[in-house]
Formats: C-alpha cells, sequence, structure tokens
C-alpha cells in the first residue's frame, strides 16, 4: 500500500463522505494509479438509493475514479497543493451493479497532460470484472 486515507486527505481536499477512495495501491506520479474503495452498507447514498436494493450510483463511481485520477495527478511536485476540477466525462459505460461488501479496484491512465489540464482513462473492477470505464477531463487551479 502507497497511501492509506490519511495520506490521501494531504493530497486531496475530498473529506468524507465525500472522499470516495479508502487507499493507493500504486502510483506513478502523473501517469498512473490504482486505488480501493471498499463499498459498505453504511455509505451514507444507500439510505435513498436503493433502501430495498442498495446499488453506489454510477456517478459516484466516475467521482471516484475521477479522484484517483487527481491523486496520481496532484502528487507531482508542480501540481501540489492545487486542486483538480472535472471539466467532463466521455465514453462512460456501467457495466456491473456496485453493491456492499464490494471491493471496487480502480486503474487510473493519465492519457493526457498539459500545464493546467488533462485526461484520464478510469476503469473500476469488482471481482476481476470491469463495473465501469469512463475518460474524464480534467482543470487543474
Amino acid at each position: 500500500m502507497i497511501a492509506d486515507i490519511n495520506d490521501i486527505m494531504k493530497v486531496l481536499p475530498h473529506r468524507p463522505p465525500f472522499l470516495l477512495i479508502d487507499r493507493i495501491e500504486e502510483l506513478e506520479e502523473g501517469k498512473r494509479v490504482v486505488a480501493i474503495k471498499n463499498v459498505t452498507m453504511n455509505e451514507p447514498y444507500f439510505v435513498g438509493h436503493f433502501p430495498q436494493k442498495p446499488i453506489m450510483p454510477g456517478v459516484l463511481i466516475v467521482e471516484a475514479m475521477a479522484q484517483a485520477g487527481a491523486y496520481a495527478v496532484l502528487s507531482k511536485d508542480e501540481f501540489k497543493g492545487k486542486i483538480a476540477y472535472f471539466g467532463g466525462i466521455d465514453k462512460a459505460k456501467f457495466r456491473k451493479q456496485v453493491v456492499p461488501g464490494d471491493t471496487l479496484r480502480i486503474e487510473v491512465e493519465i492519457i493526457k497532460l498539459k500545464l493546467n489540464a488533462g485526461i484520464g482513462k478510469g476503469i473500476a473492477y469488482v471481482d476481476g470484472k470491469k463495473a465501469c470505464e469512463a475518460e474524464i477531463t480534467f482543470l487543474i487551479g
């Protein structure tokens, strides 16, 4: 493990309950990251999505990918202390429901990084199967 939740909060501005990654397993600064999110029944969104059949909202899976990608970028010296903002989401596909008890393995590759913007390609897996994939555009400010 590269970083736990306390280390992640030193890089990202997000805080619980909106910090959606629990630890960093692998990191190539500015290039690639592997993050883990343990999905538990205690997540606040399960109260309403859906009480009879709790499912992690797809938009929060994409947000978890964005946070993981932001960690990879904001770990670089030139971006320390900055914030990565969403600029867009493309090619999002949801392939498997994510439910309490699942471990989400999030892999993000930064495919383009310029002075203050970039694109990351994220894939989230549960038990080795794709749950979600998307391209995320971000701006650094």
